[in-house]
């Protein structure tokens, strides 16, 4: 069986995820190839691949932008047998509302000739908001890879696997869709700071191509979609994010270290990532 993997990361949580679920697509025998969503590439067509699956980061409880437009431009499909496909999406924190991210990605799916057979939600340290302990980003990607063999058995035979998505949890999700036309505005805003050396990362890491480097320093375009890449990659911490500087994250976590306890466990969200931890655990954990 062949699959094909579209990918947008921005900080690489996404694409770390990704790659571990392909690896594991792999491991049974199966064939896929990871692409990653980003203005200067296209990708390979879908055609030919038994399997489409969309990686994302939650944005403000939605896709980013890019991923819409993505998906926008996929080749028609058969919307008599439409080819089936699947969402993996990461987030900060394991709200369920979360899950209105689908919304909006399943439908244009639909509408091109695919069919979304169901969705895997994966917690992923922040990168934007505030800093996740170390102990609690290792107990995400420790749990995280849990997960993993789950998604890639329902994968393998095409089961569903479905979220519902309230009338509160849409109407939450349509207010903060300002993000999509909010953001190309407030991205031509970030500067960079007098620590800023001129490397060039951040222009590097922009999936959108965004960024441009005159005369030492970075230039931000109109076509921000708040993935964070720039702050959180940038090697001096220079990057300013105007209105979103008070939430901005730097540095890339040291994920494999001894996760974090359920004592530990801070006060932010903590039932909710209990309960996403304990789920997880639970159902890996051998039987007797």
């Amino acid at each position: 069986m062949r699959a094909v993997f579209y990918v947008f990361s921005g900080t690489g949580n996404t694409r770390r995820v990704c790659e571990e679920i392909v690896a594991r697509w792999k491991a049974l025998g199966h064939e896929a190839d990871l692409a990653m969503i980003r203005a200067d590439e296209s990708g390979p067509s879908p055609e030919g691949y038994d399997l489409i699956v969309v990686g994302y980061p939650v944005h403000a409880f939605n896709a980013p932008a890019a991923v819409l437009k993505f998906l926008k431009k996929l080749p028609m499909g058969d919307k008599k047998a439409p080819r089936p496909a699947y969402l993996v999406r990461t987030s900060g924190e394991p709200l369920g509302l979360n899950d209105a991210s689908g919304i909006t990605p399943r439908r244009i799916l639909k509408k091109r000739g695919y069919r979304v057979l169901g969705e895997f939600r994966y917690v992923m340290p922040y990168n934007i908001i505030f800093r996740h302990s170390d102990g609690m980003a290792a107990r995400m990607w420790r749990d995280a890879k849990l997960r993993m063999d789950e998604t890639v058995g329902t994968m393998s035979a095409f089961e569903e696997k479905k979220v519902k998505v309230n009338p509160f949890k849409r109407m939450v999700s349509f207010v903060l869709r300002i993000e999509h036309t909010a953001m190309p505005v407030v991205g031509r805003t970030f500067k960079a700071a007098k620590t800023c050396i001129g490397c060039g990362k951040c222009a590097k890491v922009c999936p959108q191509g965004n960024i441009a480097i005159k005369d030492g320093r970075p230039v931000f375009g109109g076509k921000c979609v708040a993935c964070m890449a720039c702050a959180f990659s940038c090697p001096e911490d220079a990057v300013r994010t105007s209105l979103l500087n008070g939430w901005r994250v730097n540095g890339a976590y040291p994920l494999d270290g001894e996760p974090a306890k359920d004592e530990e466990v801070g006060r932010y969200c903590r039932k909710a990532y209990l309960r996403y931890f304990h789920e997880t655990e639970e159902k890996s954990a051998p039987r007797a």
